[in-house]
């Protein structure tokens, strides 16, 4: 016969969430700070955390939207969805589309 399950405390709870948006908050910092050594174009709206915030908002919705169309937290098709989000996000920033 199985245990019943343990309930979760606070702190489970919120390493949860931190693991969650771990991704997105790795990929909304480096990005900003790595797309200033590979191309000459800078945001000028934002500064660079200004950046951050933004795509970690946006890292996070990718996230939130694939755990909610896969049903589960993990899969590869999420994480690709939140470097696809991300990039274009930085992208729109530093207005790629002109040259």
């Amino acid at each position: 016969m199985a245990a019943p399950p343990v309930p979760m405390n606070l702190l489970d709870i919120l390493l949860h969430l931190l693991n969650f948006v771990a991704p997105a908050l790795a990929l909304a910092v480096l990005l900003p700070l790595l797309s200033r050594l590979f191309t000459k174009r800078q945001a000028r709206l934002l500064p660079w955390w200004g950046q951050v915030l933004l795509n970690f908002v946006v890292g996070v919705a990718a996230l939130l939207a694939a755990l909610w169309l896969l049903g589960r937290d993990g899969k590869m098709a999420g994480y690709a969805a939140l470097v696809l989000a991300v990039a274009t996000s930085q992208w729109v920033l530093v207005r790629g589309w002109r040259r």
